[in-house]
């Protein structure tokens, strides 16, 4: 694993290298040494252009998803998930291949390919004819979603140190949220004069910006030798292994499976939650741009609500209340959220779940996301990018199948947002019980124990 910055805390001087009032003015949000700062700010322009990019191609999905009908939505989930599991073997046999600098960009630039591919075919195809092209669309975005965030947080967790990620990563997400805040923003104020397909040209050079990123941070951390058993371009390590390595080290580690259990149950939530908001959306807004400008300002909400827990609060609730406190957080609040709207009045449900959902999805980027990737840098580097990746795509795809299907159950058996939202709950308890249990361990596993 490669390193940013001093061992431990013992080891900084007393007190804050004096410098700029921007310097300071950032010392007091985040807990950051002098020889970090050229890394935090690298690894924040990545998650910004990342996020920017895909912020602006989520509002134009969802639309289409609607547009598609709620009822292939299923449908949908199953390609996807087909989808990803074809994705998997073929970017762990890149990293076993190549040093991570190569296949990080050969990775981006081939989805980047595939942004310039469908605005060709969105300007050629006439709108009506779009469905099954809207469909294949929202089939690559979901796995476009989920390839490049998992990718940048393996990178995350191989270049900072477990007790600098602690103090780190909140901070990082700010990043990604103020380009989740661009990229909803710019959406919502241009889908309608421009049109939504003119916006995949920006998302194509946000992405690239990535990838320049990737390069520039990968030349301040260079591997350390010995951490791979070859090399290819320069010295830089290749991890080597088998592109099947992920999926056997996960099935023999209690651990890998508890966070494929953590991950399933909160994926199913959300997915129950994403199937009532397409219906809301479908039931409220009849109009196929106003639907795209809801999701949006949905987005947007929740960008902001996100920025503002991460630059207030994240760092501090992983400092001064620990991780398990932390993983658990979220999980706590999904059981209070759903046991709310199954006692709302249905007058009042659009709200409580447009105000939940909000609470819910900032939560997840402000401080649940970034304290569940502190669990693999206890990790080897094979498992970072393998058994992560197939965690953070396949395993959680798998859970979206899970809720997409029960939902569909649900639904015919009359179930409602009411009934749905029961049968939520000791999921959200269950999800909460295994999010103290990996707390626990990693604080183990970090301090050497097996």
């Amino acid at each position: 694993m490669t390193t940013a910055g001093p061992a431990t805390d013992a080891d900084q001087p007393p007190g804050r290298a004096t410098g700029p009032l921007w310097r300071s003015a950032l010392e007091r949000v985040v807990d950051v040494r002098p020889d970090e700062f050229r890394s935090l700010a690298l690894a924040c322009g990545y998650f910004f252009c990342l996020l920017a990019s895909w912020f602006i191609m989520r509002p134009i999905r969802e639309q289409f998803g609607v547009a598609g009908g709620t009822v292939n939505l299923p449908w949908l989930y199953t390609g996807t998930l087909v989808a990803t599991l074809a994705v998997h073997p073929l970017f762990a046999a890149l990293v076993a291949r190549w040093p991570r600098r190569v296949f990080i960009t050969v990775s981006y630039r081939f989805f980047l390919l595939n942004i310039l591919v469908f605005f060709g075919l969105f300007r050629v195809i006439p709108e009506a004819n779009t469905v099954w092209l809207g469909r294949v669309f929202f089939v690559w975005t979901s796995v476009f979603n989920l390839f490049v965030t998992s990718v940048f947080w393996a990178f995350m967790v191989d270049v900072f140190r477990t007790d600098q990620a602690k103090r780190l990563f909140g901070f990082i997400g700010i990043g990604g949220t103020v380009g989740g805040i661009a990229g909803s923003a710019l959406t919502a104020w241009l889908a309608r004069p421009i049109g939504p397909t003119q916006l995949l040209l920006v998302s194509a050079v946000l992405l690239e910006l990535a990838v320049q990123c990737v390069r520039r941070l990968n030349q301040v951390h260079q591997p350390e030798a010995g951490a791979g058993p070859s090399t290819r371009a320069g010295d830089e390590p290749v991890i080597g292994g088998t592109s099947l390595a992920g999926v056997w080290h996960v099935l023999r580690s209690p651990y890998l499976i508890n966070i494929c259990l953590f991950m399933l149950l909160f994926t199913i939530g959300s997915t129950v939650l994403y199937f009532q908001q397409a219906q809301l959306a479908e039931r409220h807004f009849t109009d196929r741009a106003a639907q795209t400008a809801f999701f949006a300002n949905l987005d947007l909400a929740v960008q902001v609500l996100t920025g503002l827990t991460q630059a207030f609060l994240t760092g501090r609730l992983i400092k001064h209340f620990g991780l398990t406190f932390t993983l658990a957080l979220l999980p706590a609040i999904s059981v209070l959220g759903f046991l709310t709207m199954s006692a709302a009045p249905v007058a009042a449900s659009f709200a409580v779940f447009v105000v939940f959902q909000v609470i819910r999805r900032a939560g997840e980027y402000s401080y649940a996301r970034p304290a569940r990737e502190v669990l693999y840098t206890v990790l080897s580097r094979e498992d970072k990018y393998k058994a992560k990746h197939l965690i953070d795509t396949f395993v959680y795809r798998g859970g979206d199948q899970i809720g997409i299907w029960s939902m569909r159950g649900m639904t015919a058996l009359g179930l409602g947002l009411t009934g749905t939202a029961v049968v939520a709950i000791p999921l959200s308890a269950l999800w909460l019980g295994i999010a103290v249990w990996l707390g626990r361990r990693h604080h183990t596993i970090a301090a050497g124990g097996r």
